[in-house]
């Protein structure tokens, strides 16, 4: 039992971490990001829509409209975040809802964006109450209230701002409150890519790093990234290393089929910790249904790490299923570990 719920090392672990690791900050990496629509791959409607309100917003001399991006981590909420700054020509202020402490840190930020200017709220769902009500009459109104001195004496003052266009990015739509999310004039859902989407930015990446690749090695890379660009460019890296050493450099299906091997990366995308997940649901509670938090327990994860970055990709592909009484394993599942379910 305790080999089954023993924590696999972090470096197992950031493959599939929402959060952001020293290897996306590299320059290589970053160069692989973006920076214009017509470069950025996938999400056709997104763009379209983004497209459209670039053009006017800049024929009509506006700022763009606030805009909320959804979805599971590594879709490319934040590259949109840059590519909208880009694309109108202003600055990027790029922070975090945790990051919003207290109410002065936004009001310092908002107070020197120019016109046009972005600023970009990543997991704005975790912003504290307090901030996120300072920012109502930012967005709607472009202005904030000051209070002066306190009790009897307490007087106050709007502070007009400059128009600028808020993108806020969230992986828990329905945890924003409603006030928030009404003020948002664009709301889009980023959801999984496809394989020929993510074969052709294998290629693109490849091309960036100067990496040779056969078309086998790239769609069987496609094929293993989850439905994620992110994950697609940090198992990219990995395959690079190995192929560095072990094949000449360059990278076949062959090769790719040893790299993740090493790394733990099935022929599906399934991680170490998504088998654990699975095994858990199935061993320890017969298959479900199962409260996430009974399984973050036993996995001895966060719940959150959990439902953000696990569940979406398990849902997505059928393995696991959300019922109103919790978690079930698929038939798929026990399929997919060669698993045989227990008659009741």
């Amino acid at each position: 039992m305790s080999d089954d719920i023993i924590s696999y090392s972090s470096e197992k672990q950031g493959i599939v971490t929402k959060a952001t690791l020293p290897m996306d900050q590299e320059p290589e990496i970053i160069s692989l990001r973006p920076e214009r629509l017509c470069d950025y791959i996938g999400q056709a409607e997104v763009l379209e829509t983004l497209e459209i309100a670039i053009k006017a917003a800049k024929q009509r001399g506006e700022a763009l409209d606030h805009v909320l991006f959804h979805g599971p981590p590594g879709l490319g909420k934040t590259t949109l975040a840059h590519i909208i700054a880009n694309e109108m020509g202003t600055k990027l202020v790029v922070t975090s809802g945790p990051a919003l402490e207290k109410g002065g840190d936004l009001i310092g930020m908002l107070t020197h964006l120019e016109t046009g200017d972005v600023m970009f709220v990543d997991e704005i769902h975790r912003t504290p109450k307090a901030v996120e009500e300072l920012l109502y009459p930012a967005m709607e109104d472009f202005s904030i209230d000051f209070i002066f001195d306190k009790g009897i004496h307490a007087r106050s003052h709007r502070f007009q701002l400059k128009q600028f266009t808020l993108v806020g990015a969230t992986t828990r739509v329905g945890l924003l409150s409603a006030p928030l999310r009404d003020r948002f004039g664009i709301f889009r859902s980023l959801d999984f890519y496809n394989t020929f989407d993510l074969e052709k930015i294998v290629r693109r990446s490849a091309a960036l790093l100067n990496l040779p690749i056969d078309n086998d090695g790239a769609m069987e890379l496609a094929r293993r990234s989850r439905g994620t660009p992110r994950i697609v460019n940090r198992l990219l890296k990995r395959v690079r290393d190995y192929s560095q050493v072990r094949a000449h450099g360059r990278i076949t299906k062959k090769t790719v089929e040893e790299a993740l091997a090493l790394e733990g990366v099935d022929d599906m995308g399934i991680t170490p910790l998504d088998r654990r997940y699975l095994k858990t649901v199935i061993n320890f509670y017969n298959g479900g249904p199962v409260g996430i938090e009974a399984v973050a327990a036993t996995l001895q994860e966060e719940t959150d790490t959990l439902v953000d970055v696990v569940e979406p990709f398990l849902l997505k592909t059928g393995l696991i299923i959300r019922t109103s009484t919790g978690r079930k394993a698929s038939d798929s599942a026990y399929d997919h570990l060669g698993l045989s379910r227990k008659s009741s």
